[in-house]
């Protein structure tokens, strides 16, 4: 018997039409994820809302943490943008920790601001679906490039490790606050001060200013 494929379709191989599909149940659930919540989502929901049908969706994502795990990933990159924007925009007269202390410190509040997508993103970390995985891997991806957008003073030979330390710091923050251990200010102090005391060493002026 053959055995049938049912990955779903990989987006660079999406024509503008199926893209624009796969945008709007992107749409859908991180609305209703702010309406309802994570748990209380289900794919049917998601399926009435973008006007997708639901064996369609399923052709786009294998499964709810599939689903989510794009939509964070989405949603976050968009942020990113707008964090780096911003940051570049006021780049005269700051070092590199007072750039990083402000790009942490607008994106914590970005996920103050929508706390339901701060929970989302801590609920798909965790989550062992394959393809959920490539999503996050992605929004990885996606981090690792904004850091050196906005830390161009740490160079190539430690850039990975300290961009995985502000990064790791900045999830782990978010998933203490998330889950109730600590508050938000304390969340951003402890996470500013991380900022600081790894870009320290890389203060002097930044040859791309």
């Amino acid at each position: 018997m053959t055995k049938v494929d049912l990955s779903p379709r990989p987006v660079e191989a999406m024509s503008p039409r199926q893209l624009e599909r796969r945008g709007n149940l992107i749409a859908a659930a991180l609305a209703l994820v702010t309406e309802i919540g994570v748990e209380r989502l289900q794919m049917r929901q998601v399926s009435e809302r973008s006007g997708v049908a639901l064996g369609t969706t399923y052709r786009y994502f294998s499964s709810k943490d599939h689903l989510l795990a794009a939509a964070i990933a989405e949603w976050h990159r968009s942020l990113l943008t707008d964090l780096v924007g911003e940051v570049r925009g006021r780049r005269a007269g700051l070092t590199a920790s007072d750039r990083m202390v402000r790009f942490v410190r607008h994106g914590m509040r970005a996920y103050q601001r929508q706390p339901e997508l701060a929970r989302l993103r801590v609920s798909v970390a965790a989550s062992t679906d394959p393809f959920a995985s490539e999503a996050l891997q992605a929004m990885a991806r996606a981090d690792g490039a904004a850091l050196r957008a906005v830390m161009t003073e740490v160079p190539p030979s430690t850039g990975d490790v300290v961009r995985h330390i502000v990064g790791h710091a900045w999830q782990g923050e978010l998933t203490a606050w998330v889950t109730g251990r600590t508050t938000l200010d304390d969340a951003r102090r402890r996470l500013e001060d991380v900022v600081r005391l790894v870009l320290t060493p890389y203060e002097a002026a930044d040859p791309a200013a």
